[in-house]
């Protein structure tokens, strides 16, 4: 397995990915944390962590979903235009162990940009002059979070990836998904369920709720984040194992 998630890295390497994950990366942070200091700026007594985390959770729901997709349909695009499904099969290497390697590669690529996330939050804090004492628990709630609702849709994207040879199909579900989290909150709690790219800030320890006509940013209780967590993660189980044996029957 490390062999093959090292030939996976290795094959990248003319790709862009890394390039355009930093890129996103980097649009998003300035994006978020321009408006984070333009509400400190607007109402200083409101100033605190949770602004912060629920923003970039906010704006999670946007760029994420764009950048997984991109992601994966780079890392499985490569075999698809080589034809090497079949290739594989004549050399005796294992598909599945092929897209468990992708997978796994998507996976740490999407930590990185997570764990850039949480160490902008944490500098971007001390830095600004209106917060101290960097919240461990709650900027690792929020990487929990964030990285449990990653993987489930890095789970999807591979699978539609690995099915269908045309890429700008996946790419299209990554704008969807965009969509959908941006404006999950929006939808009714039913529908919200259903959309994973909505567990962006439904993960999210941070809420915002209006009391006397303005607005709060309440901390929510770990116990009902973590239930649904579980259930995300069981979701991703079975996406993955569904699409590792789809790409077990592929032909090439």
């Amino acid at each position: 397995m490390r062999k093959a998630l090292s030939l996976e890295f290795y094959k990248l390497r003319r790709k862009y990915v890394l390039p355009m994950a930093l890129l996103f990366l980097t649009v998003e942070l300035v994006w978020a944390l321009i408006a984070v200091s333009m509400s400190f700026e607007r109402n200083r007594d409101s100033a605190g962590w949770e602004v912060i985390v629920a923003m970039l959770s906010t704006m999670n729901g946007l760029f994420l979903p764009l950048l997984s997709a991109i992601v994966v349909s780079r890392i499985c695009d490569m075999e698809h235009k080589g034809n090497t499904w079949r290739l594989l099969r004549s050399m005796a290497v294992q598909p599945g162990k092929l897209y468990a390697a992708k997978y796994a590669c998507a996976g740490l690529i999407m930590l990185g940009v997570c764990l850039c996330q949480v160490l902008a939050i944490a500098v971007f804090g001390v830095q600004s002059g209106y917060l101290t004492s960097v919240p461990l628990v709650l900027l690792a709630r929020f990487l929990f979070g964030t990285l449990v609702t990653t993987l489930v849709v890095l789970a999807l994207q591979q699978w539609i990836s690995t099915v269908v040879k045309n890429q700008a199909f996946a790419l299209c579900l990554g704008m969807l998904g965009g969509f959908l989290g941006m404006v999950g909150d929006l939808f009714p709690e039913a529908a919200r369920r259903v959309f994973v790219w909505a567990y962006y800030t439904g993960l999210s320890p941070v809420t915002q709720q209006y009391a006397s006509e303005k607005m709060q940013f309440v901390v929510r209780e770990a116990g009902p984040i973590s239930s649904a967590a579980a259930v995300l993660l069981a979701v991703a189980a079975l996406l993955f194992l569904m699409g590792r044996r789809h790409a077990s029957r592929l032909e090439g």
